[in-house]
């Protein structure tokens, strides 16, 4: 099990070179750090060369001198000595957007994706933007319908890396209208806990929970509860039937409890700047 210092950030994608507020958790974090060295994982990204010059120059320009990017276009990239090593003496880990099914299929059982569990436990900072964030559920939505009401065969699943247990995490969330797709999935693994988030939004995973931080929201399906679905007599592309599935949507500020399943409100008072005499 991951140690109580052990952090991770779930971006659900945008520009966080525009938009930073997801990442200044990760900088007060590398600022506790004696000369921090980042690794940037490009394995998602069909464009690794120009992921890697974007991300490169956004660490640096923070001040970050040390940023190792390791690029994994096929499954021997993740035996590589030079790619374990940088892992090894990393303090802080990027996975990049792109396709989470590459990071899975390329990493999955390799010599690199065990250290990155061990690094796991270890503690160190890993962050992950759009499929990046993806990819840290423990069941992981490979491709689906957005805009569309839960039915049957709207998503495909296949497993995540499992950072985030007991979680199925679908990005860009209500830009894309993705309600529908994650519900399906809920339907399929009601013992998964769904997390919609939004872009340039994020949460910050450590001891047992997250909080929510951002422009967006979070929106939380909890089907745990669900005390009926039809999912096994529908048919192809047929609509789903489900009662009971819990809701919540935590904006910036807003919390979750993983181990009682429960939001947490912050105190909106002190959020609004009100007194105590008012």
């Amino acid at each position: 099990m991951p140690n109580n210092k052990t952090i991770l950030i779930a971006i659900g994608g945008g520009d966080i070179v525009k938009s930073e507020e997801p990442m200044r958790e990760a900088f007060r974090y590398l600022e506790k750090v004696n000369d921090p060295r980042m690794m940037v994982m490009t394995v998602a990204t069909d464009e690794p060369g120009a992921a890697a010059s974007k991300y490169n120059s956004f660490f640096r320009s923070r001040g970050l001198k040390h940023v190792d990017v390791v690029n994994v276009d096929q499954r021997d990239d993740c035996f590589k000595e030079s790619s374990v090593d940088k892992m090894r003496s990393a303090d802080a880990i990027f996975f990049t957007g792109g396709d989470q099914l590459n990071i899975t299929s390329l990493m999955g059982g390799s010599p690199l994706h065990n250290l990155l569990h061990e690094r796991f436990e270890e503690g160190v900072l890993i962050i992950g933007t759009s499929a990046g964030a993806a990819m840290m559920s423990s069941s992981m939505i490979i491709s689906g319908t957005s805009d569309s009401a839960p039915r049957v065969s709207a998503v495909e699943i296949a497993p995540g890396m499992n950072l985030i247990d007991g979680t199925i995490i679908d990005s860009h969330f209500s830009e894309r209208g993705r309600h529908g797709r994650l519900l399906t999935a809920v339907a399929h693994y009601p013992q998964a806990l769904g997390l919609g988030i939004d872009e340039n939004t994020a949460i910050i995973f450590r001891n047992g929970g997250f909080k929510v931080c951002g422009k967006g929201s979070v929106t939380v399906f909890d089907g745990s509860q669900m005390r009926y679905c039809d999912l096994p007599y529908r048919k192809e592309n047929e609509t789903i039937g489900m009662f009971g599935v819990d809701v919540h949507v935590l904006p910036s500020g807003y919390s979750y409890t993983m181990k009682d399943r429960a939001p947490v409100a912050p105190e909106l008072r002190k959020m609004a700047g009100a007194s105590d005499e008012d």
